[in-house]
């Protein structure tokens, strides 16, 4: 039976309420916490889901230099993946005044601003430019890791109470989709089609990365100076090894099968926002980013709604009922975006089913990954049953990790969806209006009229082709989470709390608020 009242009450005796001090430090975590994401989402979003199509609009490239650009991207995303469980060995290692998670939070923010600024600010083409653009990924996966380590790696240390960590959980969620809607809302405003920022689509680019690398080191700041973690679990230093992590998974068999899981529903997740969606968009509706804007933003309004509700979801339903549920709503919603693309004309009608169809898919698969993220944290608490140690830094890093790998093979699916479907020749065109315009060459106006032209040029199956990536690739992959996760994950609620009963007679330090 759950905890409901974790916030007053106390977690080793439900009946007997907390002290004031720890009341006022619950309240304050829970608020300071999830506000510091906010940034660094949005330079989340920027590079991760806005660089190729940054590519594709504002480079002329040939099909060697795409499968050159999908390799660097592929490549780097896997060494990511890969440093993940190293950069959580280093952050278990470290131990400062301020903590294990706090100076790699900071320093990792302000790094990654600084390589988000020069990835969007290169007026570099061909070949030279696929150099530089090597460099940049692989810096960017680089300093974005230790941050990202680092602020979910500190869910664990706030707390052991399961509807605490639901509510810590949600909430970063909730907020890391603020972060992101934002950015998926006015990205493409700014940067695509008539209100582009500077008059061409690299230009705006340009200054949407500062604004944005601004805003990622003064978010941060909220967590950094506001949020107060438990140390009283802190393990003693071990040594930085490979042995260590893959024991650590070697030894924890729900780990094993929630990595496998949550690389599926990533997979299923990511897709549209990749590129294929705002590639549908253009091509099907018009070389404006306003359009995509809605697109984004009422496709993820009702997760913004579901991370809230969450907490009080969880108290109602188990998580298995919920996945059913939320399975039900993706393959409805798939239904709904196939009938607009496939039997509606390309008009206001059409664009407003698909929305909506694209909002009911999102809500599903958002939903798996705030059930996904929770079961991964859970398997802490299995991990020191089994083990006696808590490894929380490299179990919480297998969350980026497995989303870096699915971002591989997205980033894969998503350049091999262009080049079977010929997409290059048309951003191609597209490129080179935005080159002249970028250089003074054409007007605004002529540079759209160019624009235009090639779009209606775009044939029906390059449309369907799109369509049928960006809905049938997440049904498969959010099916296949879905069977495995009710197939093989027995850290059921029920489980859950005896594993941490059974914990608490065993401990000697008091259970961390």
């Amino acid at each position: 039976m759950a905890r409901n009242n974790a916030i007053e009450h106390n977690v080793d005796n439900p009946e007997q309420p907390i002290s004031e001090k720890k009341r006022k430090k619950r309240e304050r975590n829970l608020i300071f916490y999830p506000l510091g994401t906010i940034g660094r989402d949005m330079m989340y979003y920027l590079f991760n889901n806005c660089i190729l199509t940054y590519i594709l609009f504002t480079k002329q490239l040939t099909s060697r230099q795409l499968l050159a650009i999908t390799a660097i991207m592929v490549a780097a995303r896997i060494f990511d993946a890969l440093n993940d469980p190293i950069m959580g060995n280093i952050i278990e290692r470290t131990r400062t005044r301020w903590g294990k998670f706090k100076p790699w939070l900071l320093a990792g923010v302000l790094s990654t601003s600084v390589v988000i600024y020069l990835a969007f600010n290169s007026s570099l083409q061909g070949w030279p430019f696929i150099i530089f653009f090597g460099v940049i990924y692989f810096a960017y996966s680089i300093t974005y890791t230790m941050h990202d380590i680092s602020y979910w790696g500190m869910i664990p240390s706030l707390s052991r109470d399961a509807d605490l960590r639901n509510q810590y959980t949600s909430r970063a969620t909730f907020f890391a989709g603020v972060g992101s809607t934002l950015a998926s809302v006015l990205i493409p405003i700014f940067t695509t089609g008539e209100k582009a920022l500077g008059g061409s689509a690299a230009t705006a680019y340009g200054i949407v990365a500062l604004v944005i690398a601004l805003m990622g080191p003064l978010f941060i700041l909220f967590t950094v100076l506001g949020v107060k973690e438990h140390r009283g679990e802190e393990e003693p230093k071990m040594k930085l090894n490979f042995q260590r992590i893959t024991r650590t998974i070697r030894q924890n068999d729900q780990l094993r099968w929630m990595i496998l899981i949550f690389l599926l529903q990533q997979i299923g997740n990511s897709l549209v926002f990749g590129g294929i969606g705002s590639s549908f968009i253009y091509f099907r509706y018009g070389y404006e980013g306003g359009l995509y804007s809605i697109f984004s933003m009422v496709g993820v309004a009702a997760t913004a709604v579901l991370m809230l509700i969450y907490p009080a979801l969880s108290r109602k339903f188990t998580r298995r009922k919920m996945m059913t549920g939320l399975m039900v709503m993706v393959a409805i919603g798939s239904s709904v975006e196939l009938i607009s693309g496939l039997f509606m004309p390309a008009n206001s009608l059409s664009f407003v089913v698909l929305t909506v169809g694209y909002m009911i898919v999102n809500l599903g698969l958002y939903g798996f990954y705030l059930i996904m993220m929770i079961s991964i944290i859970n398997t802490v608490e299995y991990n020191q049953l089994k083990t006696g140690h808590r490894n929380e830094a490299i179990i919480t890093s297998m969350r980026p990790l497995l989303t870096k790998m699915g971002s591989a093979i997205v980033v894969a699916l998503t350049s091999l969806t262009y080049l079977i479907f010929r997409v290059t020749e048309k951003t191609n065109a597209i490129a080179d209006f935005e080159q002249q315009a970028q250089l003074g060459t054409i007007t605004d106006s002529a540079r759209m009229e160019g624009i235009r032209e090639v779009v209606a040029s775009v044939s029906q199956s390059q449309t369907t082709g799109l369509l049928l990536a960006m809905v049938l690739i997440p049904l498969l992959f959010g099916f296949l989470s879905y069977f495995l996760y009710q197939r093989f994950y027995r850290l059921d609620e029920k489980t859950y709390e005896e594993i941490c009963a059974r914990l608490d007679t065993e401990r000697k330090e008091p259970v961390p608020d």
